[in-house]
């Protein structure tokens, strides 16, 4: 039964771990060809690689854990997941129905567990019930808001007999509101025609609405002529090298990006849900502002920031009704104020916030990224990231040009996130170059992972950013703490190079700018995985920055500070 629901629903992988109360599924595994299962190290590593399985195709991932100690694995993954908006269904094993409760071997209260971080899981106790809450499962990961879900399947009725039902379309109760209404679309578009400063504010929910949507975004912004921005999510769904774009906002985004954010007179919000790195002390968040926001969800809708016209449906439905309301209504905006705007938003983009030196035989991070969108931005190139510095640096210097393009822990910060969920990209896209973004601390959290990609000769790479500290720690330690550097670096580190090479994959250390654009050429072309283990400087900070509990104007960016180049109100002197 569980086979056929997954085929029935085009699942073609699985990352999974097998044991004891699962065994009967492995068995069924082992007697069919239609599904390939990944063997994971971990069981946080299958669920983050079912994450960028997910997130670099648009489909769900599927998970299948253990009991006991495997359930209680995926957690962080689910938690990861959940909030992201990552749809991935997790099967759990479960000892028999008769021993629940006796804190019998590798007994957990997985549904218990789990149920503050998935969108919804289950308990079945019924073998004729299962495949209709297989097919149940999947509905409600993909529909609406995508998340995690979990079933968690008893031993005896895996072993059972039972009626298998096929999916049929959905009788389900949930059925989320896909069209916005026409009343509020139109109070949109009637801003739209006069405002004098506004931004789109773009999330993970313009991705996650499908292909369309991203299309339908880059029309209406290209038709309006408003400049947009993105949330660490959304990087991808409009392109980095279109004319309106800002890059990214929030606590590390770009200086012209969050200062168009504090000043615009209309601020429309896409499938972002205002978290806590985007805006910042909440009662300075773009204060003069009309304030839209278009989500799927309805409980994001006031749930940080007061909305004027909230629109509730689905990004790519109600963009397609802005457009069709906006041409209706004659095209109109306003036109002489948005030139002035523009003139101010080019006057902030002087600043050159993103400005660094190489100098010297130590590598800048931000110099090996510059070097690595340089020499892979014209591949099939797909991007993971860890957690940190690094992190931010990738969503600054890497620009991506489509969607489902860069898989990245946003709203859980998970280290140990980018390796696992790198094979899972790799496994759905055999021929693209995927490369994992890493700091060494991160990196070594699910390390393990090397095994599996070197049993399924996946070539991924692992591109470290070796600074020897817990970067982001570090760096906040030094403005905020006194520079009392506590517990954030380690004094046992490997030598990754013969790490890659005990696990029969390829290692490549560099140290020196020289020889940058070699080794990193040497690492897209080699056809295994590689572990680049790129030596950088061990101080460097991530600028911009807004520090925490200040507003959007309020920012520390390094380089051209220091330089003069703006004063301390934020203006650009010119």
């Amino acid at each position: 039964m569980i086979v056929q629901a997954l085929i029935d629903q085009g699942v073609d992988t699985v990352f999974g771990y097998p044991g004891g109360a699962v065994l009967p599924i492995y068995d069924e595994i082992f007697q069919q060809n239609a599904i390939r299962h990944i063997l994971v190290r971990h069981e946080q590593g299958a669920v983050h690689a079912a994450e960028g399985y997910a997130r670099s195709t648009g489909k769900p991932g599927v998970v299948l854990v253990t009991s006991g100690p495997g359930a209680t694995n995926a957690v962080t993954g689910l938690t990861d997941a959940l909030m992201d908006s990552i749809p991935i269904i997790v099967l759990t094993g479960q000892v028999p129905t008769f021993m629940i409760g006796s804190d019998a071997f590798q007994e957990a209260d997985t549904v218990g567990i789990t149920r503050p971080c998935t969108k919804h899981n289950w308990l079945v106790k019924e073998t004729d019930a299962l495949s209709g809450v297989i097919h149940e499962a999947f509905h409600v990961a993909t529909q609406g808001r995508p998340g995690p879900v979990l079933v968690d399947i008893p031993k005896d009725v895996q072993f059972a007999t039972g009626t298998y039902h096929a999916p049929k379309p959905s009788v389900s109760h949930y059925q989320p509101k896909l069209k916005g209404d026409m009343e509020e679309i139109t109070e949109l578009v009637a801003a739209i025609e006069k405002a004098k400063r506004p931004i789109f504010y773009t999330g993970g929910g313009v991705i996650n609405s499908g292909p369309a949507a991203s299309q339908l975004l880059r029309e209406l912004v290209k038709v309006t002529g408003f400049p947009i921005t993105s949330t660490l999510m959304g990087l991808g769904c409009y392109p980095a090298s279109g004319e309106n774009w800002l890059g990214m906002l929030g606590m590390h985004g770009l200086y012209q990006a969050n200062m168009a954010m504090h000043d615009c007179d209309l601020m429309i919000n896409i499938g972002a849900r205002f978290d806590d790195r985007i805006t910042g002390r909440i009662d300075a968040f773009s204060p003069k502002s009309i304030k839209a926001h278009i989500d799927i969800d309805p409980s994001s809708i006031n749930k940080v920031i007061k909305t004027d016209i909230p629109i509730v449906g689905d990004v790519g439905h109600v963009l397609e009704d802005i457009l069709k309301v906006w041409k209706s209504r004659g095209r109109k905006t306003n036109s002489e104020a948005l030139a002035k705007w523009w003139a101010q938003i080019e006057e902030w983009k002087t600043v050159d916030c993103l400005k660094f030196t190489q100098k010297g035989k130590t590598i800048k991070p931000q110099h090996a990224l510059v070097r690595l969108e340089e020499l892979t931005k014209k591949h099939d190139r797909y991007i993971c990231t860890e957690v940190g510095q690094h992190q931010m640096w990738a969503a600054q210097y890497l620009g991506f040009e489509d969607p489902n393009r860069w898989m990245t822990s946003g709203g859980l910060g998970t280290m140990g996130y980018g390796f696992p969920a790198s094979i899972g990209v790799q496994m759905a896209h055999p021929d693209a170059l995927v490369i994992n973004v890493a700091g060494e601390a991160s990196w070594l959290m699910n390390m393990q992972e090397m095994g599996t990609a070197v049993q399924y000769r996946l070539p991924v790479k692992q591109f470290i950013l070796n600074n020897e500290r817990l970067g982001m720690v570090r760096q906040w330690q030094e403005l905020l703490h006194g520079e009392r550097y506590s517990h954030s670096w380690s004094d046992a580190l490997p030598d990754f190079v013969k790490l890659a090479e005990a696990f029969g994959a390829k290692g490549i250390l560099c140290a020196d700018p020289d020889d940058l654009d070699d080794a990193i050429m040497e690492m897209i072309t080699h056809d295994g995985p590689v572990i680049f283990d790129c030596l950088v400087e061990k101080h460097e900070n991530c600028f911009p920055m807004i520090p925490s509990g200040k507003a959007h104007n309020e920012m520390l960016l390094g380089e051209a500070e220091t330089q003069g180049v703006i004063d301390s109100k934020g203006s650009v002197l010119v």
